[in-house]
Parts: structure tokens; sequence; C-alpha cells
């Protein structure tokens, strides 16, 4: 596995679980990808050496006991749920758990099984329970001593209760962490529901009222309508200004007026006014009807939002909560804080359990107070930045209030289609409308540039585009060099003053062209910045590209539909070719999704013995335990050991043991449309990089033209770690393999550890970049113009 060479390697060998014993539980309300932290937790946990138990029905069967309620779990035992929604070891909510009776029986069940780590799944309720047993232990111990219960060799080994929690929560709601394990796949729910409503609305010239759940946190129903361009939303962190029954009903007329045939409007179920007066669906209902006429339905959402198979990205999240919370425990002293494991950006970290309780609190007491403003500080920067966004792209500002910048901005598209292009593009458009801008639309990339496919884009022309797959501008793989004169020409043709492409590598390999020719074009000396958008995920730069989470999904469903194929039957591998060039990202990440017993990468070189190794390490499970094996091949891992090779190879070597059957998926994973992730990256990704173009033309505005030749004009805007941030391209020449078109160095090569620890491999998995105990940082200052990117997640 590749490793940044000053990457320091700490490995968890060292952290040895011999001797303890662990026990994780689900609590509270159910969310999709609790499975997928209960079956990373179970196996991380004996792989590391620790006995693990289930313990059922949440606190109720901690408290009730029995080997039925906390029964020690194996590797088999959480097999096949992976990709199963809800929690298969059940949750309740437990009264009983809630009086000092009920925790001194739940702490007599631990005792009896020396029980001393719990991992706790649920909200913020569950977890500020489970904080409260850990700060009683030492008391409910002697009390268990003094009945005679325990005896005082077991009040000394088992002297310190362990908690970690992670949270599960489709609300998302808990402050501390961008996203909840259930959240993404809450959203699929959700967006799922909308698309097919639009076509129906569509055709009837309706009106939707969506009713999403989220009693006290508004965050389904803002990523929502972000995600599909509500024309409103309602939120509890955000109620409406008195008036604001006119103020919707101007905006429905104006969007029917420039010949839209739908509205939708998405209402969390908590909803109010400034008041504190609820705003219901019905409400909204009845008030479309009665100002303007409208045919109007309403659609409420329900439990359907909690239900149903996890997408990809709660399934990668639980998994790598689930081993970090193992971590965290192995680590943690008798003087370590009961912590939670979160998400910052791309980062795991681990932050003290009742600091985030507490600020959660403050959240519920600042809308109880009717301080608005610092309810969505306190929910965080995400959730600030979602509002800003929602803000700046929903609401079309009268021509009045603009103020003309006379610059002209050109939007392209570079390289393979991506799900979410279109969303980027529609919110580059609507931004620079909004900062004054000209939008300009060029069809077909470099090419149409070339041919003067350059055509001005107006807020309506956008309208409806954020659940469009592929490229509505339409791209090309070709590169500006070999049209250099024309595009030259189209620029003074047209006087663009910025470019903004959104692509793969192509699009990286265009902005080096365009940086090299400044020299030979004035033309071209002009602020450029790319986004990145490509199934693949190769762009340097960036951890995360528009369109990769769309295509593992793609990916993650068609493996569990495959799998599901062979159900009943006899033993079974499937070998799956993924896209993605020389790039392992969707082979390997989608085979951590998926459940994979391996994944075949050019990252990672393989040869016969490796491949020899896979079949006896899946033949000898096959014999004890599973039913379907499941092996995932990037295209171009190996010119040698094809698809086909590796196929008849499992074949011959499996024989009396299981069949194979292979599966090229092909450009499936480049279609369809896109994930709730994807429309988000690429709006909020998007409308950060229009900003910056309308930061740079002031700059290098200078004798009434604009003129940018430094190397910091022409930049990639990408998520590294916790932040977007702008990159020069020449900076990133030096990380780029352009041999084989990726960076040379990828975070994501630390996740294929664990993904052959779940799947039973013995492997090294290094720490080093393990979460540490941070504090939680609250948001309550006002940005400063210098601040860098602000985290994306969705």
């Amino acid at each position: 596995m590749a490793l940044p060479p000053e990457s320091k390697k700490v490995f968890f060998e060292n952290l040895s679980g011999a001797g303890k014993a662990i026990a994780v539980l689900t609590s509270g309300g159910d969310a999709q990808g609790m499975n997928a932290a209960v079956r990373a937790v179970v196996r991380m946990g004996i792989y590391v050496g620790a006995k693990v138990y289930f313990i059922r029905e949440g606190y109720q069967g901690m408290v009730d006991g029995g080997d039925d309620n906390i029964k020690e779990a194996t590797w088999e035992s959480v097999s096949s749920m992976l990709q199963v929604g809800g929690t298969v070891i059940g949750s309740a909510r437990c009264k009983e758990f809630r009086s000092h009776e009920g925790r001194l029986k739940a702490a007599h069940n631990l005792v009896q099984r020396g029980i001393t780590n719990l991992c706790v799944i649920g909200g913020d309720g569950s977890l500020t329970g489970a904080n409260l047993f850990r700060e009683e232990w030492s008391g409910l111990l002697a009390e268990l001593l003094g009945q005679g219960l325990i005896d005082a060799e077991a009040v000394q080994m088992y002297d310190a209760l362990h908690i970690v929690g992670m949270v599960g929560s489709i609300d998302n709601d808990f402050c501390g962490t961008d996203m909840t394990i259930g959240t993404d796949s809450a959203l699929h729910r959700i967006i799922e529901v909308v698309d097919a409503i639009m076509t129906t609305a569509q055709s009837h010239q309706r009106t939707f009222v969506l009713e999403v759940m989220g009693r006290h946190c508004g965050y389904l129903a803002l990523v929502s309508a972000l995600a599909c361009g509500a024309d409103w939303v309602l939120i509890p962190e955000m109620p409406p200004e008195d008036g604001w029954e006119d103020k919707m009903c101007q905006k429905l007329s104006a969007t029917r007026s420039r010949g839209t045939r739908l509205n939708i409007i998405i209402v969390a179920e908590g909803a109010i006014d400034k008041h504190g007066n609820p705003i219901t669906s019905s409400i909204v209902k009845d008030l479309v009807v009665k100002c303007l006429g409208f045919d109007t339905r309403v659609t409420i959402l329900g439990h359907v939002q909690r239900g149903g198979t996890p997408s990809a990205f709660d399934r990668i999240l639980a998994s790598r909560m689930g081993v970090e919370a193992v971590l965290a425990l192995l680590e943690t002293t008798a003087n370590t804080p009961a912590c939670v494991v979160s998400l910052s950006g791309n980062q795991s970290v681990r932050l003290p359990l009742m600091e985030c309780v507490q600020m959660t609190q403050e959240v519920q007491k600042a809308m109880d107070e009717k301080k608005f403003e610092e309810a969505v500080k306190l929910r965080g920067r995400s959730f600030e930045n979602n509002l800003k966004t929602y803000k700046l792209l929903a609401h079309n500002k009268p021509s009045s209030e603009i103020v003309s910048t006379g610059f002209n901005v050109a939007v392209l598209n570079v390289g393979a289609p991506a799900a979410g292009m279109n969303a980027a593009v529609r919110s580059a458009v609507r931004v620079g409308i909004s900062e004054g801008h000209r939008m300009f639309a060029v069809s077909d990339g470099f090419e149409g540039f070339s041919k003067g496919q350059i055509k001005e884009i107006k807020w309506s022309d956008v309208g409806g585009w954020t659940g469009q797959g592929g490229s509505l501008l339409g791209t090309k793989r070709t590169l500006p060099a070999k049209h250099a004169d024309k595009i030259a020409e189209q620029i003074q043709a047209h006087n663009i003053n910025a470019l903004l492409i959104i692509g793969g590598f192509e699009a990286f390999l265009s902005l080096l062209e365009l940086l090299d020719l400044r020299g030979k074009y004035v033309e071209l000396c002009l602020p450029m910045v790319m986004v990145p958008a490509t199934v693949s995920n190769n762009v340097p730069g960036s951890d995360l590209s528009i369109g990769a989470d769309t295509a593992l999904n793609a990916i993650t469903s068609t493996c569990d539909r495959i799998k599901q194929s062979a159900s009943g039957t006899k033993r079974r591998v499937f070998i799956i070719e993924t896209m993605g060039g020389y790039c392992g990202y969707l082979a390997s990440v989608g085979g951590l999704a998926a459940g994979a017993d391996a994944a075949y990468i050019f990252e990672e070189p393989f040869d016969i013995r490796d491949l020899q190794a896979n079949v006896e390490h899946l033949t000898e499970k096959m014999k004890t335990s599973i039913q379907r094996g499941l092996v995932l091949r990037n295209e171009n891992s190996n010119e040698n050991y094809t698809t086909d090779f590796i196929y008849q190879l499992y074949s011959e070597e499996g024989k009396g043991v299981f069949d194979c059957r292979k599966n090229v998926l092909g450009h499936m994973q480049q279609g369809g449309a896109p994930s709730p992730f994807d429309r988000n990256f690429g709006t909020k990704i998007s409308a950060k990089a229009m900003q910056w173009i309308s930061k740079k033309l002031q700059e290098t505005y200078r004798h009434g033209r604009v003129f940018a030749n430094t190397e910091d004009s022409c930049c990639l805007l990408g998520m590294r770690r916790r932040a977007l941030v702008f990159q020069p391209v020449l900076q990133l020449k030096p990380e780029t393999d352009f041999v084989h078109r990726i960076p040379k160095e990828q975070w994501w090569l630390k996740l294929r550890p664990l993904m052959k620890i779940l799947a039973k491999y013995k492997t090294s998995y290094d720490v080093s970049d393990a979460g540490q105990l941070e504090h939680v940082v609250r948001n309550l200052r006002e940005p400063r113009e210098s601040d860098g990117a602000a985290t994306v997640t969705v």
C-alpha cells in the first residue's frame, strides 16, 4: 500500500484487544447503515483478539440480560447484513434504563460477562445515557458488591467502563459531525420520490408540497431542496419573515410565468414561523390553492425515509466509523472521556461526547429562545454553507438589485460525462448572474469552443438541471492546444473574461495547456478555474470528484443484486469489472461498500501468487461459512491478469467448492440520475468556484481590461481532507502521474486494508492517520475574507 514518504507508520498490531470484551448496541430510532457499523465493530474487534457481544434491543436488552439479549458475536453472524437497512440486532427506547435501578441491573449483566467496553450507535439521547452510565459505573459496582451480587475481585477487574459513540440518525441533528449514519440514505429516499413526483407534476402542471422528517432539525429538507432545486423550503432553523405567504406565492407565480410546468415546496415536519407557530404541509397547500388557484397535492414521506438499503456513502462511513470506534476503545484509559467518532470533511475525528451533546442541546435552546441565526451557526459550518448556497440559488434577484460588472464568464464541460455536472453548471450560472456577470454556455467542450458554439445562458435556462444525468451542455475529450488559434478568436469575439471548466483529467490537462499558451495568446490571460467531475476520481488535487458517488452507488446496488441472484443456490463467486482507467478508487471503495473479498487495482501490484492466495482464502471461507463471494477488478489493473484470466483461474481452482460468474459493469457506472451527494457537492463546489472568479476578475481588471498571467490565476478547486482548497495547476504537476493519469498519492489507499480486514485477511492497518481526540469548534464568529474554504459535505 502506497504511503506518503513522511508518513509515520503506526500499525494496530501494537494495540491488542486480547482479554478485552466489547459490546455493541443500537439504540433509539433506526437508521440505514447501522448494520454496516455493527459488522465493522464485530469483525475489527474479533480481528484484534477481543470478545465481541451483541446487545439486542438496545438498552432494554442490557437491562433484561440473558443469553438471548447479550450474545457473543462470531465472524459469520454479521455476514450478509451490510446491504440490509435498519438494525438487525434491534433497537428500543427503554424507560427502565433511565432509572438508577435499571442501570444497576445493566451493570450487573455486563460485569457477569466481563464487558467494560461499550460501542453505542444512536442519537444524542442514547449517547447521553451511555455517558451517565459510565459516570455512575464505580458507584454501581459498589452497590452490586454491597448486595453480594459480585465480589471484590470483579470490582477491581472491571473498575472502569469505556464508551465510544457513533451517531446513527437520519436527521443529521448531532453537532460535531458533518454527517451521521443514515442521513445520506434518507436523502436518497427523498430524492427518489421527488424525481418521480416531478414527472407527474409536469404532466398536470401541479404544485407538490413534500413533508420530510426533521422535527427539530431541517437538514433533510434543506439539502433535498438544494439537491432537487425546490422552489421553496421551510425548516425550523430558518423561520420565514412575516409576510412569507405573499413572497412564496409571488415566487411560485414567477416560476410558472417563465414556462415552468411544476412547483416543488419542501417542508420539514418541525417547520415554524417567527412566532413559533407550526407551518404544516396542509397549511402550505391551502395557501397555494387559495392565493394562486394552482392544482396542489401533498405527499408526506414518513417512515419511507428510514427504510430501504443503505447508500454506498453510509456503508463506507459506518465501516470507517466502526473500525475507528474499536481503535478508540483499544487506546482508551481510565481517564479518557467518552468520545464520539465523527466525520469532518473527508477525515475521521474523535470528539468528547458530552461537548457534542451540550452543543446539540444549545441549538434547541437557541431555537426555543428564537435566536435562529445562532442556532444555524451552532449546527456547524456545513449546515450554514448549505443554507447560504440555497438562498443564493433559489431566488433570482430583481434586475434592479443586480449591479452589472460588465464581465462575461464562460462555462464548459471537458472529458467524459459524469452525473452531477449539470448541477454544477446550474450553480455556476445562477451564482454568476447573481454577482452581476453575463454567463455563457459552451457546447461540446473545447471542440465546440473553437467552432463558436457559445451562447448566453439565463437563470431560467438551467431550471430543473440538478436531477439530470450526463452533460446537457455536451462534453468532449478534445484538448485546447490544437485549436488554440480559434479558441483565442472566440474569446475575443465574445469578450470572455473568465473560464470555468467542469471535467476530469482532460480538464486538468486543458488548464495546463492554456497556461502554457498564455505567452503566445494574450486572450488566454484571464482567470481560469477547474471543478473536478469524473466517475474515476483520478484528478490530482482533490480527494473527491463530482460523479464518483453516483458511480459507487451504481456499483454497490448492482453487486447487491448480483449476489442476491445466487441466493439459495450452490456456492458462487462473482468477478466484477469496474471502470476507472488506471485509478482503483471505484474498485476499492466499491468493494468496501459491497463487502467484496478482494479488489485488484493498478496502484497495488499483484502477481499469480497473490491470486492463488486469494483463491485459497475464498475456498476456505466457502467451505466453512459464506455462500457467495465477490471479487472486483479495476479495468486497467494489470494487462496480463485480465478479467477473463481471473475468472478462468477462480473457476478452475474453485472446482468442487464453488462455481464462478463474471460481469463487466461498463457505462452503467456513468449513467443515471446523480446521487444527492453529487448534486450537492457539484452545487456547492461550483458556487465556490464562481465566487473565486468574481474576486479574481476584480483583482485583475486594470486599464479597461482583464489581464491575469500569474500561476495563481489558473487553479483547480479540490477537496483536501477537511476543506475546499484552490490550488494553482502548475503546483499540482509534481503530484501527478501523467502516464497513468492518476495522482501519485491517493488517500483512499489507506481504506484498502480495512476492506481486507473485514474480509478476514491478515494485514497491517496504518493508524497514523486515525482520529485524535479534538474539541468541538464553535462556529459563532463571522467568517473573514481570508478564511480557508469551508468544508463540503452533503
